[in-house]
């Protein structure tokens, strides 16, 4: 169980596609996938935070995996988020991506209450005694309010040979180090990906496995061409597509939650789809919408409207 050659590189956590009624939009959501694979990703994660899990129904969630397990049908690994704040909830999710023929499953912590190390122990444990399939760590703790560090990382990994891997959205880069050094150290198969753009560069350069970020859904071609360039060792053109990238995490600032944003950010590159998002997420205004487009031109994804090289 512990080999993990199939998660590696570069894999988006997929924005999912509604219609105006909130619905999930099959015919968007294969125009997504479809353009996803093509541009050479190495795996889909979908009901991650950019794919708006936290605003779904169990049935909603239950949904979104089986369709898109089934749409996308092998030609990449499938990852599917079943993060909640109820062991209970996430062991049926876990169960039910595990039954539609996921490839893995991406947990999140609990991200109401904080906590002890032993609850939370027991949580992963428990989910792990359930299924079969790989697990990924999900470590946000901007957002699960909780920090999975690297000694609790490798408690779990040394009890559960399912536990393979980590996405580290985390702001220091030095968590990133000390979790390969502390895990990948004893456990060299277990992958490390870094959640935020600008992360990826550094991650590989220290011994991690690529990115599970929000830009590969609309400019996959950075992320693919940094992790490609690093692993042939055509280092300037990895330190030139970085700095490209470099641009990306300010459009994330645009609104909150930012999955808006990014469905924009799709349709301004060419992708046909519905930008409708899950309350609490609103669409964007015309002033942020115009900001996004600055930002896009700034990131050399968009022409520059003044015809001035940027």
């Amino acid at each position: 169980m512990r080999s993990t050659t199939k998660f590696q590189g570069i894999i988006p956590p997929v924005s999912i596609i509604f219609n105006d009624r909130g619905e999930l939009d099959k015919k968007g959501m294969a125009t997504v996938i479809d353009f996803l694979i093509d541009a050479g990703v190495d795996g889909l994660f979908f009901l991650g935070s950019g794919g708006e899990f936290s605003q779904m129904s169990v049935e909603e969630r239950k949904e979104v995996a089986s369709f898109t397990t089934e749409y996308v049908n092998g030609r990449v690994p499938v990852l599917i988020g079943t993060g909640s704040t109820s062991t209970r909830e996430v062991v049926l999710l876990s169960q039910h991506a595990e039954k539609v023929g996921a490839d893995a499953v991406v947990i999140i912590n609990p991200y109401y209450w904080a906590l002890t190390e032993e609850n939370l122990f027991a949580h992963y444990s428990e989910i792990a005694n359930s299924v079969h399939l790989p697990i990924l760590l999900y470590n946000f703790p901007t957002l699960s309010g909780q920090d999975l560090s690297p000694e609790f990382v490798l408690q779990l990994v040394e009890k559960h040979e399912n536990i393979v891997g980590i996405k580290e959205t985390v702001e220091n880069i030095a968590h990133i180090r000390d979790m390969i050094l502390t895990v990948k150290g004893k456990f060299p198969d277990f992958v490390v990906f870094s959640g935020f753009d600008d992360h990826l560069f550094p991650t590989l350069s220290l011994g991690g496995d690529g990115a599970i970020s929000a830009s590969v859904n609309f400019a996959p071609e950075l992320a693919i061409g940094v992790y490609k360039a690093f692993k042939e060792n055509r280092i300037d053109q990895a330190v030139a597509l970085h700095k490209r990238l470099a641009f990306i995490p300010t459009m994330y600032k645009l609104d909150s939650p930012f999955v808006n944003v990014v469905k924009e950010a799709m349709k301004l590159r060419g992708l046909d789809i519905s930008t409708h998002v899950l309350p609490p997420a609103r669409s964007l205004n015309n002033e942020k919408l115009a900001e996004l487009k600055t930002i896009l031109v700034k990131a050399e994804l968009l022409p520059d409207p003044s015809g001035v090289q940027v």
